[in-house]
Parts: structure tokens; sequence; C-alpha cells
């Protein structure tokens, strides 16, 4: 692929400068298959979070819960249209981070690339105990960190292999995924409308969205307190793009995933959220207790809807367990080719699989697992916080990428601009504004821990932009005594 003249000054490689030049994919090989990126693409919007943590949302702020879904769906696809038009035009492993790199300076690039590692290590250790506290369930004789255990290295097992492994089990979680909240949301539909035969839905209705003290029981700013508690749902959208630069066609591949992403945000958020609040009150005391997609299936009188829904959400978690690893290996790949992280990372063995940077990912990834057990209320609580802003800090770094690299795009390589953001610049500007306009209502938000999330996830990155600026003017200083000499 030919990558574009860097922005800034460019970021010396693993082995000197210009040892790996921006968009080189640096040893990794085109091992995912066009059908593997579509579903990666599908379902990656799909989390676990959607079916575990909406039972909240609804309760906080209602049917008006369906407006707090429109709102972060239409921030991610700006972000994922921004994020796109970046990706098309130069397909590059390290995505967003290796973009920021170059549009707004190697600290940019290694700070959002730490973060976003460090983010999906974390997330590595809470799905792998939410997979585990499952599967103990079913299999009482097996202790609950022996299942994390197991989960982890069969995962890495699948990352180790090749990256055509790590696709296979992704096209066939996520595929799961997909058909079940598909036929959710279509015997859901049914089922609001009347027209599910054999089964009483005399309590369902779109009477349910207004019926229950009103469409926002709570108030209008339940909504944005809504907003808050399903942001972090929405966290995946971007693999897609990452995974681009080891598909046959990378180009092609994010051009689709960019411009589908409208629908499948709404059906599969949307549509299943509006299913869920029209088949049961809002305030139905089920849908904290049984969580809101079971209380669903039960109105509908579905057998056995809880252990339908934990092999829905098991899914769901290996799903986002083997993306999560495969993300932050890839970032990390990333980083050693830059420069910013150890060489080791950016080396790759026969099969093109960056050996040293997934065996660095799932190592962090166990110790959370651990911090998870044993210190759960302190350490790892502290982790969980402090990476829980990220994804805000990651769109908002997008944006101010995309300012700068779409002005030099045009000037220099316009024929490369196949996917644009609508409304130039715009709506880039409105997006980044309504990303901190989020972290600042965070700020005021004490009884869902949105102040410290956003507190510790601030310490954490200034720390991380510390660290990025000292060894920049480490790197530039060394570069002046050499010529110098």
């Amino acid at each position: 692929m030919t990558s574009q003249p860097p922005l800034t000054k460019a970021a010396p490689g693993p082995d000197g400068p210009g040892s790996v030049p921006h968009g080189d994919s640096g040893g990794l090989q085109a091992g995912l298959k066009n059908r593997h990126l579509s579903m990666i693409a599908i379902g990656g919007v799909i989390g676990a979070g959607l079916f575990v943590g909406s039972s909240t949302g609804i309760s906080t702020a209602g049917p008006g819960i369906l407006l707090s879904y429109a709102l972060v769906g239409t921030l991610v696809v700006l972000v994922m249209r921004m994020l796109g038009e970046m990706s098309v035009a130069n397909p590059v492993s390290g995505s967003f981070s290796a973009h920021a790199d170059r549009a707004l300076g190697r600290w940019a690039g290694f700070s959002i690339g730490w973060l976003y590692w460090f983010f999906w290590v974390i997330v590595l250790a809470v799905e792998a105990t939410a997979g585990a506290s499952i599967l103990h369930g079913w299999v009482h004789a097996v202790p609950q960190w022996a299942w994390a255990l197991i989960v982890m290295i069969v995962l890495t097992a699948t990352n180790l292999i090749s990256v055509g492994s790590y696709g296979e089990f992704e096209f066939w979680f996520a595929g799961i995924k997909v058909v079940a909240i598909s036929l959710f949301v279509a015997l859901g539909l049914l089922a609001v409308f009347g027209a599910l035969p054999g089964v009483d839905t005399s309590e369902a209705g779109l009477g349910n969205l207004t019926d229950h003290d009103g469409f926002l029981p709570h108030g209008a700013g339940s909504v944005l307190t809504g907003v808050l508690l399903v942001v972090f749902s929405f966290m995946g959208s971007e693999i897609a793009t990452m995974a681009a630069g080891e598909s046959e066609d990378p180009r092609r591949a994010v051009t689709k995933s960019t411009n589908s992403i409208i629908w499948r945000i709404g059906v599969f958020y949307l549509g299943s959220i509006f299913v869920v609040v029209s088949l049961v009150p809002w305030n139905d005391p089920s849908i904290k207790e049984k969580g809101s997609y079971v209380a669903a299936l039960d109105s509908l009188d579905i057998a056995h809807a809880g252990q339908i829904m934990n092999v829905i959400i098991l899914t769901s978690v290996l799903s986002c367990l083997n993306s999560g690893l495969y993300t932050a290996s890839r970032m990390a790949f990333s980083l050693g080719q830059r420069g910013d992280a150890p060489k080791a990372f950016a080396r790759t063995n026969a099969r093109g699989v960056p050996m040293a940077a997934i065996l660095a990912s799932v190592v962090f990834g166990f110790v959370a697992v651990f911090f998870n057990y044993e210190f759960p209320d302190s350490v790892f609580l502290f982790l969980v916080n402090s990476s829980g802003a990220v994804a805000l800090f990651v769109w908002l770094v997008i944006c101010f990428s995309q300012l700068r690299m779409r002005r030099i795009i045009e000037r220099d390589e316009p024929e490369k601009l196949i996917v644009k953001m609508w409304l130039f610049p715009y709506l880039t500007w409105a997006t980044a504004a309504l990303i901190v306009f989020v972290l600042g209502y965070m700020l005021t938000d004490t009884e869902h821990d949105g102040r410290e999330t956003v507190l510790l996830s601030l310490l954490v990155a200034a720390l991380v932009v510390a660290v990025a600026v000292i060894k920049e003017r480490r790197v530039k200083g060394a570069g002046a005594v050499k010529v110098d000499a």
C-alpha cells in the first residue's frame, strides 16, 4: 500500500530512523478474509455491555434511554466516519494512534496508543472474570479463577496461531451475537404489534413507552445520565479499522464498515432497546432482578430465557476477550513499529504474528485478573475507573486528527478521499464539542462514579502525556548532539 508523506517529522522505527515507514504492515500478513472483516465490523458494536448494562440505564432514564442510545449512537457514527476517512486514505495497524502521530505529533500517537492499550488490558480482566462467573455457574467443580485462566489461555493460543485463526473465531462469535439479537428484535417487534401467535402480548405494546409516568419519568436530565451509562458499551466500533491492515483489501473493508455503521447501531442498539422497553414496563422489578433482555424474553414465555441469555452473554464475553487481546497486541505492535514501545513488540514470526506484543498484553491481562480476585475494591477498582474515560479521549483525538489530516490529504492526495466526513469541518467541531460536554457532565455525576472515572482517567492520561513529552525532548536532544558531533 502507498503511504502518505508524514505531516510531522517522521518517527524513527524500532531499528532507527526510517526503518519502518508509516503505513507499512512491517511483517503483519493479510490473513483476514473479507467475510472476517464484515463480521468483525458488525459484531464490534455488540458488546456484552449492551446485554448486561442496559438494565441500569433503563431504570435510570425510563423509555427515554432510547434518546441516550440515539445520542451516543450518533456520536459514534460521526467519529467512525472521521476514522474511516483517515483509515481508507492510509490503512495502518495502529489506526487512530498512527493517524494522531502523523497529524498532531509523536506525543499524541504515543499517549493515545498506550492509553488505548491500557483500556483493553483492563477489559481483558473484566471480561475474563465475567465469562468465568457464567462457566462456574454451569460447572461448579472448576473454581472461578481456573475458568478465567482457561478462557485466557485458549484465546491467547488462538491469537498466537495466526491472524486468520483470530478472524475465524471472531467470525463465529460475532455471527452468534448477530443471529441472536436479530431474532430477538424480530420476535419482539411481532409481539409489540400483536402479531406473534400463541403468546399473550396483552402487556406489551407502544403504550409502555408513555403509560408509566411518561416517556421521561425522571425528567430530561436523565437522558444525559443515561448517556454516561451507555457510552462505554459502544467501545469496539473502531476495531475493524485496526484489523483492516491485515485484510485482503483494506480500503474496501474500511469503506464498507464505515458506511454500514448507521444501520448496525440502528438495528442492534436502538432496535433491541426499543423492543425491551415496549415489551416490559421500564419500572418492572424483573428488569433489575433478571436483566433487561431476560425480562423481555420471559414476557414472551420463552422457556429457559435466563440460560439462553447466559449463552449469548458468554459468547459476547469471549468475542470481546478475543478482539480485546487482538486489539491490544496490534496497538502494542504499532507503538513498537514507531519506536514508542520495546523493539520486540514490532517483530513478527513466520506467520506474521507479533508474539511479543500478544504475550506482553496477556501478561498484564493476567495481572489485572489477579487484582480483580485479590483486591477488587481497591487496586482493580482504581484500574477500571482510571481507564473508564479512555473511549471519550480516543474519540476526541480522532476528531482533532481528522481536522488536520483532511486538509493535508486534500492538498497532496485528493484521490484518496474515498470516504469523506460530512459537512467538514463544522460537524467535526460539533462532535468534538459534544464529547467535551459529555466529559464535563460526567464531572457532575457522583451517583454513578462518573466524576471519579473522569478525574482518575485524566490523571493517568496526564502521566502518559508527560512521559511522551519527556521522551520526545530526549529524542530531539540526542538528535541535536549527533548533529553537533
